[in-house]
């Protein structure tokens, strides 16, 4: 797949898609191409007019999504009252103030 991408790269760049080329592509991407794949592809596409055949392929099928975990019902959270929360908050007050005394 990375001769083909390699290709189509050297192709939107509007670069001559040549075995030295191709190879140049290859290697800058750290992949260690090998020759006879490099002919084969080079070979092919010489007879291909690459932007026709952009048109002509297909849309791009992504993979259906994974199926999701069902989401959790929403519960009504009850928020608590604000005296509660007062009183919560005086605890906390005096709870401090133990540090100082």
């Amino acid at each position: 797949m990375e001769y083909v991408y390699a290709a189509l790269l050297l192709h939107a760049s509007k670069q001559k898609i040549s075995e030295e080329s191709l190879e140049k592509v290859l290697k800058s991407a750290g992949t260690n191409p090998d020759k006879a794949r490099v002919q084969a592809l080079v070979a092919a596409l010489s007879e291909v007019n690459i932007d026709e055949a952009i048109k002509a392929a297909p849309g791009i099928v992504a993979a259906p999504p994974a199926a999701a975990a069902p989401a959790p019902e929403k519960k009504e959270e009850k928020k608590p009252e604000k005296k509660e929360e007062k009183e919560a908050e005086a605890e906390a007050i005096q709870g401090l103030g133990a540090l100082f005394r």
